[in-house]
């Protein structure tokens, strides 16, 4: 099957993940996809296929003759798309060769060079848009089509030399919940890439450390009339709280190695409120510090109140990987080499954002991040360079070629 066609399939399925839900995966119609992936590897030809309980979807690519001794490798991506935008019904839009200039979703929706300029830069590309009504789903079914596509290039070209390679799917990343339940034993691989990055030539090892804070506000309602020195109006709570935070280190104002407090709920009425933030950043230490700052915030207006109006509750979620991949230099060298052979020019960048290789590294599978060529993902101005998704894949079989040398 064709990259195009493969992913244009991958992309018809609705896979949604549910942050709200209690199961695992979180929404039964990932399954969907999992399953139809686990029947395309066993068609392919490869071996030990298997789909558990928890959904996960793994394949092995046996090795060449004569290289089974070289080390394991495994491709690693989700199924999932992001809860914040529909990925049902997805319509792909393509442009054979971008000559420039905004890009028409719909009637009512333009993609404009003055709001995304990077698309300056991929005049000459064949892209895969939104019809801006919903996301694409190229975070991250570029990256297992990619993946998909590589390993059945290399059954195809058997006098090509590899080791074993192992290649698995998960559910539920953009819910942080993706790899709760792998089995690196079982996956069996002594590193991994995962292919979930953006832009061509990004190569990551390093992420935010990550955290939840979630806080529920009670307030007591009065009748305004009578209001005085007994209301407590839990929106006004939720309102002191985020004004306490540093204004500066929201992330609309930061970028690179900074870190932030970003709102992403906040629902209520005068008698309850609740809010929900997560907290990001590199450094393990300004992390902490994030952490304790809210923490204090909280206590804060506790005390203001005289009671206990602000309940929070804190969690990690995950850590920057880069302290579990420095030991290990061959992993990231071998993908700049790999990028190197195949025209692409290596960006190395900090990911701001996490994906399933920051938790699998520290579960002992090192585990760095590739570009798949998607960019401005959960939301209805996603788009994929087609161009550089082929690029992704060569970079994939010469990985595969530089640890079997």
């Amino acid at each position: 099957m064709e990259l195009l066609e493969r992913f244009l399939k991958y992309v018809s399925f609705d896979t949604q993940s549910d942050e709200n839900s209690e199961t695992f995966p979180s929404t039964d119609k990932q399954w969907t996809l999992l399953h139809h992936l686990h029947d395309e590897m066993k068609d392919m030809g490869l071996q030990n296929v298997s789909i558990d309980s928890y959904g996960y979807t793994m394949g092995t690519l046996p090795a060449s003759p004569g290289m089974e001794d070289k080390p394991v490798i495994g491709f690693i991506s989700h199924v999932d798309t992001s809860p914040d935008m529909s990925g049902a019904n997805v319509k792909p839009q393509i442009i054979e060769n971008y000559q420039g200039g905004d890009i028409r979703l719909n009637d009512h929706l333009n993609m404009t060079v003055e709001d995304f300029p990077e698309l300056n830069r991929l005049i000459g590309h064949k892209l895969i848009h939104t019809d801006g009504t919903t996301l694409l789903g190229a975070d991250d079914k570029a990256g297992v089509a990619e993946i998909m596509t590589a390993v059945e290039w290399l059954l195809a070209h058997p006098e090509i030399k590899h080791g074993t390679i192992r290649i698995g799917f998960t559910p539920d990343e953009e819910i942080g919940r993706g790899v709760d339940f792998f089995d690196v034993e079982k996956f069996g691989a002594k590193f991994a890439y995962t292919m979930d990055g953006g832009s061509e030539g990004e190569l990551e090892y390093e992420n935010f450390n990550a955290a939840s804070a979630k806080i529920k506000i009670q307030g007591r309602n009065i009748h305004p009339g009578s209001a005085k020195g007994k209301m407590i109006n839990a929106l006004q709570v939720a309102m002191d709280i985020h004004a306490m935070l540093p204004v500066e280190q929201r992330p609309e104002y930061t970028e690179h190695y900074e870190g932030f407090y970003h709102l992403i709920g906040l629902n209520g009425a005068v008698e309850e409120a609740s809010m929900h933030y997560i907290i990001r950043d590199h450094n393990r230490e300004l992390f902490e510090q994030k952490k304790s700052l809210i923490s204090a915030v909280i206590a804060l207006v506790n005390q203001r109140a005289g009671r206990e109006v602000a309940m929070l509750e804190l969690r990690d979620q995950y850590y920057n990987m880069r302290e579990m991949l420095e030991p290990h230099p061959e992993v990231i060298d071998r993908a700049l080499e790999a990028m190197k052979l195949v025209g692409v020019a290596p960006d190395v960048k900090p990911i701001r954002g996490g994906t399933d290789g920051s938790r699998l590294s520290y579960m002992g599978l090192p585990c760095p991040n590739l570009f798949t060529g998607g960019a401005n993902f959960h939301g209805k101005f996603e788009y994929v360079s087609y161009t550089t998704m082929e690029r992704a894949v060569r970079v994939i079989i010469e990985l595969a070629k530089l640890w079997a040398a």
